[in-house]
């Protein structure tokens, strides 16, 4: 069977659970990990005889994705911030929305340091970042290798999720504290520091609406990371607050993701602990991020 061949029977295949754009935009990342030749070589090589090496690895991982497993997890690779991460199922696979709140953090941080912005606590020295709820490490690292010059600890519960963390940190040559934090119990708390910055994308998916996500998302991805109870869906917005009265330095500043139905109910959390907070629309003009300053 030719490359050419292999693949339309792979896209055919896939169309049975995705839809065309979904299922091409797999089957180019599937053929590329596999056989290392771009969409535009296949073409080129495309009557070449596929390497039986090759054709098993694709149907192992075609087998996998009709199971509905992400591809991120098949492949064990997600692409972030223009940085490949290891993934596997310990850690949810990064959002394009978790990158904006990444950027609106560099953004403002690089506006600090030029002088363009106030305050200018961070212009003559090292900031303290801290990323609560790692995961892959995503957020931490991108923000270590965009701003080497800053101080970045990771925390999260799960051992497992910090095993995928230190992994990504030590391929990608990012220097990060990581630590096994439970952050809702708050006599952990003394193990930190004080930050100029907290950032986090904590789970905030009521577990009511299960229900209504995609297969792919709860048959897989870790429930611990995304989802919270029905009685108290701002949790982990309610503890970072209290956490910022002891632990954010003045004029510190929080960076969150947040549910788009929920963002104006977590703009009142924050500033119910006297901080003054900002709301920010996604490229999708939803409310996803909230920034709150001390």
């Amino acid at each position: 069977m030719t490359t050419t061949e292999a693949y339309i029977d792979f896209i055919k295949k896939l169309k049975t659970i995705y839809d065309e754009r979904e299922a091409d935009n797999i089957a180019d990342w599937v053929f590329e990990n596999v056989t290392d030749l771009k969409k535009w070589e296949r073409r080129i090589d495309g009557n070449r005889e596929l390497a039986e090496i090759h054709s098993n690895k694709i149907r192992e991982y075609l087998r996998e994705l009709l199971q509905n497993k992400p591809v991120q997890y098949v492949l064990n690779e997600c692409w972030f911030y223009k940085r490949k991460f290891f993934v596997n199922e310990n850690v949810l696979i990064p959002r394009p929305e978790t990158e904006e709140l990444v950027e609106w953090i560099i953004k403002d941080i690089q506006e600090i340091n030029a002088g363009n912005s106030k305050p200018t606590y961070l212009s003559d020295r090292q900031a303290n970042i801290i990323d609560i709820g790692t995961g892959s490490g995503c957020v931490s690292i991108s923000l270590k290798k965009e701003l080497s010059k800053q101080n970045v600890a990771a925390i999260d519960i799960s051992e497992k999720a910090l095993s995928v963390a230190k992994k990504n940190a030590e391929d990608l040559n990012a220097e990060i504290e990581f630590l096994k934090i439970d952050f809702l119990n708050k006599k952990e708390w003394n193990r930190l520091g004080q930050y100029d910055i907290i950032v986090s994308n904590p789970p905030y998916i009521p577990i009511k609406e299960k229900e209504i996500l995609k297969k792919n998302v709860i048959d897989f991805e870790p429930g611990i990371a995304l989802f919270v109870g029905n009685n108290d869906p701002y949790i982990f917005y309610e503890k970072i607050a209290e956490f910022s009265e002891t632990h954010l330095k003045k004029n510190g500043r929080i960076y969150v993701e947040v549910h788009e139905e929920y963002a104006n109910n977590v703009e009142v959390v924050f500033e119910k602990a006297g901080l003054v907070t900002i709301l920010k629309k996604d490229i999708y003009g939803k409310e996803r991020m909230v920034k709150a300053i001390k």
